[in-house]
Order: C-alpha cells, then structure tokens, then sequence
C-alpha cells in the first residue's frame, strides 16, 4: 500500500509515560493495544452502542497519531503515550473485558474521516463528568445510546454530520514515512512529489520559502531552493538535500499548518497525496498506467539485454510481468513481478537516467522519445517545445486542434490542444501528456508527415497510415 495513505499498523509503540520521560517501549498488536484502552477508559456495563462509538474514536485518535507521524517527527522512537495528560490510557498488562474484545476485532480496521479528507479524523474526546470537551464526551454517549441512538449517530452528534466511516482498511507492517534515501537535485518519484507537495503548502503560511512551480516529482532547482528555505527557517543545514532530520520536519511543520492533529483539521485529499503512478499494479491489470510501465520497460530494455522487449498494449499479461521480474532482479528490488513504490521510482529514475546520457541526435530525425516526466499546465523545457510542434502540425490535418505558439510553456493553449486531441482519438481527457499520450501524438504525426494525411472529409478518429 502507498507510504501516503492510511492503513492499520500490526503493530504500535507505546512509551509508558510523558513523551520526555525515561520510561519503557513497549510494542504490541495494534488490536491489542485498542483493547486495552477501552477497558482501561470505559466501562463493560455500558450499551453496545455507547462502546462501539467510544472504539471508533479510540482508533482514529491513534491512527492519526501514527499516520501524522506525531511522535516520530520529533524524533522520539514510538508512536503514542499511555499519558492521558497526552493521550490515552494504556495500563500495560491489565485484562481485558470479554465484550470489549469482541466489539474491537470487529472494529479495529474501521476509522472516521471529515468529507474529502483522507487522514484519520484526530478524534479527541473528555470523559464528559470531571471533564468537558468539544470532541467526544465518553459519559454523554451513554445518555446517546440509552436514547436510541445508532453508534454512527452518537458519533456525528459529536463530531458533525459530514463524518464518514472507513471501513476494512488494510492491515501492514508498521514502517518509516522516510524510505531511507535521501533526496537531491536529479531525483524523480513519488517522494519527490511529496516533498514538493507540503513545501507548497508550508509556503502559504512561511513566505520566505519560495513556491515550487510544479510539483511533478522531479527535484530541479526550484525545488533544491525552497528546501534550502525551509531549512534556514527551520534551524536544518541549509544542503538542499531531503535525508530523514529535513523529511521528518516537513511532515511535522505541514502536519502543523494544515491543522492535522486538531479537530478543526484543514484536511488531506487524495489528489494531495497521489504519486506519479498508481503504484500497484500487477498481472490481469490495464490501462494507461500499464502502458506508461510497458513504455519504460522497453526504453530500458535496449539498453539492457537480459530485461526483454514487450508489446506495449495497455494490457499486463505474462510477458510483462516476466520484464518487470526481470527490472527487479536487474537492479536489486524485490522480484515479484507487480509494481511498489521502490520499483516505480527505480524504473522512473533509470528511463529517465538513460534519455539524458545519450548524444544529441541520437534518434535522427524521428520524433523524440517520451522525456521521462508528466507534461501539465506550468511545465516548461525542450519537451514542451517538441509537443507543441507536433500539435501543430497534426492540427493542419485534424483542424479541431486550436493552434498555439511553439515557445516551450504548457499555457493555456497547450492545455486546450491536448484536450481536444484526446477527445478525437479516444484517450483519457485528463489535460497532460504522459507516456501513453506523448505516444499516441508522435504516432499520429509519424503517419501524418510520412504522407498517411487524411481525406478531404474522413471522420476525426479514423485509423491513418
């Protein structure tokens, strides 16, 4: 599963005491470590409804712990406290009620999120007798479900009507937001991406760090400087490199500005967490992303011999999955024939690695090769340019594509030629250029320039050549 979406840790460490004290770790199932604070906050006797409502709560409150990296973006070495000064209370040992356990290994995989957001609602919540508080009162949801009250109604009455429920997230190893790689000037992928996003956002509330033009998960100059700003602002070495101390930073100072572990959270959406690729994708899959692998696959297959050639159809089948084991074993990753994160960035950094050491003229006078990055509206360089050249030519031919000026900016103009071209030949009407895209305009306008032009009234979409 993604580094970037929420999902249920086997397991999670709880510092027995205040996060500076010397107390011990201790690492436990992520079940049992919700079973505990139940039994240690509230009472078996109460109604079903009460307890359910109660667990919903005590599991969002810790995954947004875990998911924000709260503790461990400070540099602490667990995820949570049993301070109830801090957190919640965890009485290391203790028994379990028998109806508790019940109701948590039915829930524990289920959470609450606000609207849109992705991230585990930080579900604060009071004992509602000695305490008050403007999340959940634990006494109040009692008087709720006496009333009648479904354990999603006691919830809302507290937290709002726009709350949703996850169900059955998934369930894996707790690991490190940090992939162990540190990030510089000529780095691609997800990560990179990521950094740029929370840069961007840190920058509306830190002005001295400039706004990165586009995040698009390569780390150029621009990126390299709005690191350095963060980390003058920060008290960091000012390097421009992105290892664990400046990574766990970001995610702690975004964590802050959006609000993250508040109940009046700005919230993440998924856009704002999507990587480069769907990173998942394995055999009996297909569409645009398989193609996109299947295009990086074969450029790198030239160049290397034991990775062999594949037809770039869209479609995962055997033969790709045998490529892609054979990528993996090539350069170290894990073989198991399905894409991840590592293989992904890998695949990305080595196309991409593999364009820029080549000499000028390498493909004559053929159309270029996919560049190896994303082409969006605000993306500038010498693949815009070409991209633009070949909209207008084929635009000659299909006169619905509006013409635009060749000046290597992906404006406006850019924008509208790539819409209406993808709308002529079928493709997905997302307005960039990716791999499938970038290779469905060169292939229209080899056909078209080695003389397979349209018919003076042949219908938009005809197969040409």
């Amino acid at each position: 599963m993604p580094n970037n979406l929420p999902y249920i840790p086997q397991y999670i460490t709880v510092h027995l005491g205040a996060p500076d004290s010397n107390a011990p770790n201790v690492t436990v199932p992520f079940a049992d470590y919700i079973k505990n604070v139940a039994s240690s906050e509230i009472y078996p006797t109460w109604p079903e409804n009460a307890i359910r409502a109660n667990v919903y709560a005590q599991v969002s409150y810790t995954l947004n712990r875990v998911y924000t990296d709260y503790y461990r973006s400070r540099g602490y070495d667990f995820d949570i406290t049993n301070s109830i000064a801090n957190d919640q209370s965890f009485v290391n040992g203790r028994d379990i009620f028998e109806n508790v356990s019940r109701i948590v290994d039915e829930l524990f995989n289920d959470y609450i999120v606000v609207g849109d957001s992705i991230e585990p609602l930080f579900a604060a919540y009071c004992d509602g007798r000695e305490l008050r508080c403007e999340g959940l009162e634990q006494w109040g949801t009692v008087t709720l479900a006496e009333n009648g009250l479904t354990p999603f109604e006691i919830l809302q009455n507290y937290y709002g009507n726009d709350i949703r429920l996850v169900k059955n997230a998934p369930v894996g190893e707790r690991r490190e937001t940090w992939d162990g790689r540190t990030l510089g000037v000529g780095d691609i992928g997800n990560s990179v991406r990521q950094v740029q996003l929370r840069l961007n956002r840190i920058s509306k509330n830190y002005s001295g760090i400039p706004k990165i033009p586009v995040a698009n998960g390569i780390f150029d100059t621009a990126t390299e400087e709005s690191v350095k700003a963060f980390q003058n602002a920060f008290n960091l070495e000012p390097d421009g490199l992105v290892g664990k101390s400046t990574w766990y930073s970001i995610q702690r100072i975004y964590s802050a500005v959006k609000r993250l572990n508040d109940l009046a959270s700005e919230g993440v959406t998924l856009s704002e967490v999507s990587g480069l690729f769907n990173t998942f994708l394995s055999e009996g899959d297909s569409g645009s992303e398989v193609f996109e692998l299947q295009y990086l696959l074969n450029l790198v297959s030239e160049f290397n011999n034991e990775i062999p050639p594949i037809t770039i159809d869209g479609s995962f089948g055997p033969a790709t999955k045998n490529a892609l084991e054979s990528f993996q074993r090539v350069y170290g990753l894990n073989v198991t024939g399905e894409t991840d994160i590592n293989t992904w960035d890998r695949l990305y950094r080595e196309y991409v690695g593999i364009l820029t050491s080549l000499p000028a003229g390498y493909f004559g006078s053929a159309t270029l090769p996919y560049q190896g990055r994303v082409l969006r509206f605000g993306i500038e360089g010498d693949d815009v340019t070409s991209l633009q050249e070949y909209l207008n030519f084929i635009g000659n031919t299909y006169t619905q594509i509006p013409k635009i000026s060749v000046d290597g900016v992906f404006g406006n103009q850019t924008q509208a030629a790539v819409t209406v071209f993808k709308e002529i030949f079928g493709l997905d009407p997302t307005p960039v250029v990716s791999a499938s895209t970038w290779d469905e305009i060169t292939s229209v306008y080899r056909d078209l320039y080695d003389g397979g032009l349209a018919s003076v009234g042949q219908n938009p979409g005809f197969n040409i050549g």
